[in-house]
């Protein structure tokens, strides 16, 4: 069902945990196939030096928050903003299409987190809230 690239990034998957400290956190889920994705980014000068995720979910899940999460590192928040799910897809050599909306949870995790980032920069602080249902 899944490629090889696909298994090795869940079978060794990259920035697991949590970010010290985080800038921006993002979370969301989607109800239909009970994913939980959570990714934290340090961000600095509007670079983004640190990515981490929290995944309850499939291969496809952990593989997509992990790939998603070493692809942002080193972008500015604007280039990071231009990441979509096919960007993730494309990197993982692909997945199968029941699959896709793995790398669309991975894409919105990391766009909430910009957001909360924005936010905060602005002094706009909002109470934890539950994953946003995609």
């Amino acid at each position: 069902m899944y490629n090889e690239k696909v298994l090795e990034a869940f079978r060794n998957p990259k920035n697991v945990g949590e970010v010290e400290n985080y800038d921006g956190l993002g979370k969301v889920g989607n109800a239909s196939c009970g994913d939980i994705m959570q990714i934290t980014l340090k961000i600095d000068n509007d670079v983004i030096t640190d990515a981490k995720f929290k995944t309850f979910g499939c291969a496809a899940a952990i593989a997509t928050s992990s790939t998603a999460t070493q692809m942002v590192i080193g972008m500015t928040v604007d280039e990071a903003l231009q990441l979509t799910n096919k960007k993730v897809v494309e990197e993982l050599e692909g997945l199968p299409p029941q699959k896709i909306h793995c790398s669309v949870l991975a894409e919105e995790a990391i766009k909430a987190a910009i957001e909360d980032y924005r936010n905060k920069k602005q002094g706009i602080v909002k109470p934890e809230e539950e994953p946003k249902m995609v």
